[in-house]
């Protein structure tokens, strides 16, 4: 796949371009959460990988922002996964207009 980070390099001390995608693996170790974290954002429509099914998986590498916000919204302010994905289709809204 293009963009594909090389599977057998750590992210870690990594410089990741907008075009790279990283594994459920990489993902759930950068944000440090459980797989499961990740498929209950996938379903709540937080998260949209590439891929077929689950071990095909990969994401872009704003995933990884958004994995961490939604933690934080759930964990440190009590917040929903509907409120989250409100909350971050929101903050994507904010960041598109200051854009243009």
């Amino acid at each position: 796949m293009s963009g594909e980070r090389n599977p057998g390099k750590p992210l870690e001390g990594r410089v990741l371009a907008d075009t790279d995608l990283v594994t459920l693996t990489d993902l759930c170790r950068s944000c440090m959460v459980k797989t499961e974290t990740i498929t209950l954002l996938v379903d709540e429509g937080i998260l949209d990988p590439v891929g077929d099914n689950v071990e095909r998986w990969r994401f872009s590498v704003g995933s990884l922002r958004r994995v961490k916000t939604a933690v934080h919204l759930q964990r440190d302010l009590g917040v929903n996964l509907a409120g989250a994905a409100l909350a971050l289709d929101l903050l994507d809204r904010i960041a598109e207009l200051e854009r243009l």
